[in-house]
């Protein structure tokens, strides 16, 4: 028998101590260690298996946290309309996002996984919550652009996501629209490069101010009052032939990178955190498979740090037809340097195909690990390594009064005055809040689906007052007139009516229906029915101010002469206050036009600059109205 003396056994229990201290310590789990030695050290933990499911995004329909443990998948998305329950509450959204998350926390290494949802004017998906004007309103908010707004409106969604749980949004679309036909046109600022890129100063709203001396390209998020940026569509989304969806833009390298190229710089030089790949095509290339473009310019050239995500089945549709070949689809996208893929429902089939790839040397190893280590720098900037978990703390941020009043500031501020009286020298607007007899009319005065337009609590928008809380443009005259004129509301009137009625003014609103992207593709940008027989129906009769609730310009020429003062309301989302607290002069008209509107679609494609530009209203148009107090 080996006998030890007391002071070597507990010196050999010291040891002892020490190695299974030593063993319990992990450097990538401790936030004191720098960035890149955390990614470095979980990098060499982690299996293949481990690696590529980081590597993929599946729709929240798809997934349970028993899926999330069993394919170490890294992220979960709410598509359009894709939610817990109708009209969940922030607690119900929370309770899901974190059921999931248990699922990532189980698996060996403890990986979070991100959760990414459709934020794009406001958290518009969700049942209550603030909904802003779309991008093409916002862009028309300046006298000189106001940024500083779109900052305050990133902020306030970047409260309103965390509120549900999500710490993700896809969000700001940067597209530069040169074509109006294209269904996403409301997406964007502008057709000028110069109001998209300034209007990239949401991103610093929904991820925090970059701090100083930061390393250029790496993304940045300020904590658990911010959320993950995404810029897209990456890149020339907006200038594909004839606005077609998904379509080619048809331009050189020049003109792509003075054109669609300068937003994507601003992203990248505020921190942003995630570029998603377009749908289109460059010169008939594919962006989901332009190594050139991804890896070559984006990565190399521009520097940038955070992560690639493909769009919705965007590796899908880089065969023609959708996922004619998925197994190169899988080895294009990837191999251009998709980093993230959207699968979003068959991820097995991803899986399966990319981790074969790997092993028989398709796609190199090297690859993989670039993929992940983007991944992995995102999380850990976030804090999710630290945080992983949503907490109730920021429930009642959703849908808060605060909001609510910077989306009617914003609203006031997108207003674009167009006409105003038949001459100059008699004005319609401000309109006077004391009148015996006002006249509201049009298919969009008294709804609030309309108002808000496509990606709202659906993708495609829905019509109707109860998809969710606001103040359709109908209440808000109500709310401000004084209280002995009377609102008589009549959504399509015949002429004898408006004739035999005796009304003092007529407001008439009109525009198109909710679509969002191929839906609203069109050719003839028409007002929808029947808004044009409204507009001549009730201005034939009776002194009128038509307003336009639209994604963007519409044929208006035919029924101008008839049109005493116009006004394009773009889609301005919950709040429709906004438009009535300036129609009847509480605040004057500031807007510009960011987009040309023309005369024919005929004219079309026609942007500032062109050698061809005749516009009924040119780029930077807008009529101003001082504030009048009324008695």
């Amino acid at each position: 028998m080996v006998k030890f003396s007391m002071p070597l056994m507990g010196l050999m229990l010291l040891c002892l101590w020490a190695t299974v201290t030593e063993a319990k310590y992990i450097k990538y789990k401790d936030p004191k260690q720098p960035l890149g030695v955390r990614i470095k050290d979980l990098m060499a933990r982690m299996t293949l298996q481990e690696k590529i499911g980081q590597m993929v995004q599946i729709e929240r329909e798809a997934a349970s946290a028993d899926i999330m443990k069993k394919y170490f998948i890294g992220s979960i998305l709410s598509g359009g309309g894709s939610v817990p329950a109708k009209r969940a509450s922030p607690e119900t959204w929370v309770s899901v996002v974190n059921e999931f998350q248990k699922g990532s926390l189980s698996t060996r290494l403890g990986i979070p996984m991100i959760y990414g949802i459709d934020a794009v004017h406001g958290h518009n998906n969700v049942y209550n919550a603030t909904v802003f004007p779309h991008n093409v309103g916002l862009g028309a908010t300046r006298q000189v652009m106001d940024p500083e707004l779109v900052k305050k409106i990133g902020a306030a969604t970047a409260l309103e996501v965390r509120a549900t749980g999500i710490p993700y949004a896809f969000a700001p679309c940067i597209a530069v629209c040169r074509d109006p036909r294209w269904g996403r046109c409301y997406e964007s600022y502008s057709e000028d490069h110069k109001i998209v890129q300034a209007m990239t100063e949401i991103i610093p709203g929904l991820q925090g101010d970059l701090p100083a001396g930061s390393k250029k390209g790496v993304p940045f998020v300020g904590g658990k009052t911010k959320v993950a940026a995404c810029a897209k569509h990456y890149v020339g989304d907006g200038g594909t032939t004839k606005g077609i969806n998904e379509n080619n833009t048809i331009i050189d390298f020049n003109g792509l990178l003075n054109i669609h190229m300068p937003a994507y710089r601003n992203s990248i030089s505020k921190g942003v955190a995630t570029v998603m790949v377009s749908y289109s095509s460059w010169n008939g290339k594919k962006m989901h498979a332009n190594h050139d473009l991804i890896i070559g310019f984006l990565k190399n050239k521009l520097r940038f740090r955070g992560f690639v995500i493909s769009d919705w089945q965007g590796i899908d549709r880089i065969t023609s037809p959708p996922h004619a070949n998925y197994s190169y689809s899988v080895e294009a996208g990837v191999g251009a340097g998709i980093d993230m893929v959207m699968v979003p429902y068959n991820f097995t089939e991803f899986l399966d195909d990319l981790t074969f790839q790997v092993k028989n040397g398709i796609i190199p190893m090297a690859r993989i690990d670039d993929a992940v280590k983007r991944i992995l720098r995102v999380k850990f900037v976030m804090g999710l390594f630290e945080n992983p978990m949503a907490d109730l703390s920021l429930v009642n941020q959703l849908g808060s009064q605060e909001h609510r009043e910077l989306a009617r500031e914003a609203v006031r501020k997108s207003l674009v005055l167009l006409k105003n009286g038949k001459s100059a020298k008699n004005p319609l607007l401000p309109l006077p809040k004391k009148a015996p007899k006002i006249l509201v009319a049009g298919s969009h005065a008294d709804n609030l689906g309309y108002q808000c337009g496509g990606w709202t609590i659906e993708w495609q928008g829905l019509g109707g007052n109860d998809l969710t809380s606001g103040t359709t443009i109908l209440t808000a005259v109500k709310n401000t007139v004084e209280s002995g004129t009377q609102i008589v509301y009549n959504e399509n009137p015949d002429l004898e009516y408006v004739k035999s009625n005796k009304f003092s003014y007529a407001i008439v609103v009109v525009g198109e229906p909710p679509y969002a992207e191929t839906a609203g593709d069109s050719m003839s940008l028409t007002i929808a029915e029947p808004g044009a027989s409204t507009i001549s129906n009730v201005c034939a009769a009776v002194k009128c101010v038509v307003v336009i609730v639209s994604g963007r310009p519409v044929v208006i020429q035919p029924y101008l002469a008839k049109i005493d003062a116009l006004v394009a309301a773009w889609l301005p989302g919950t709040e429709g206050q906004g438009v009535a607290d300036v129609l009847f002069g509480d605040y004057g008209f500031t807007g510009k036009l960011a987009r040309t509107w023309f005369k024919t679609v005929e004219q079309l494609p026609m942007n500032v600059g062109d050698p061809h530009y005749d516009p009924l209203f040119p780029f930077g148009f807008g009529l101003t109205t001082k504030p009048t107090k009324q008695i």
